[in-house]
């Protein structure tokens, strides 16, 4: 994701100097920002999914409604990805937007892969289906 990030900062400072040497440096790192960004989202899919991370991946996985919207969300966005990347692809008369197509159609890619993880955690923390563990609970030895 720090990849994915120095390229979106190189995006951007691309830009501002596009006047200089056109707007294939533009493209050419926000392509690379768009195939490390889902290179690092879909690994991210490999954590642990009993475990959140914060207060507020906590409380979100732990109400079925909140739970809901965020899983519709994140299914909207990949869904979206993947079918302007194939669209993008499928139409492109430039090799460039070819390219970003298949950049946004691997950031899609990446993004089910969280989904798949996200509807995991969803399983796993929601207190209506999993009672939430006591802190004070001691185990009792069987005898």
């Amino acid at each position: 994701m720090l990849v994915a990030l120095y390229y979106a900062a190189r995006t951007g400072l691309a830009a501002g100097v596009s006047g200089q040497a056109g707007w294939g440096p533009v493209y050419a790192a926000a392509n690379m920002a768009l195939l490390h960004a889902g290179i690092g989202i879909g690994l991210s899919s490999l954590q642990d999914p009993t475990r959140t991370q914060n207060a507020f991946s906590r409380r979100v996985w732990e109400d079925p409604r909140k739970g809901r919207w965020m899983l519709g969300l994140m299914a909207a966005y990949a869904l979206g990805a993947m079918a302007l990347g194939l669209v993008g692809a499928y139409v492109a008369g430039d090799p460039v937007v070819a390219q970003l197509s298949l950049g946004l159609l691997a950031f899609g890619l990446g993004m089910v892969g969280l989904l798949k993880t996200a509807m995991e955690m969803r399983e796993h923390h929601r207190l209506d289906r999993n009672p939430p563990r006591a802190a004070d609970a001691t185990m009792v030895p069987a005898r």
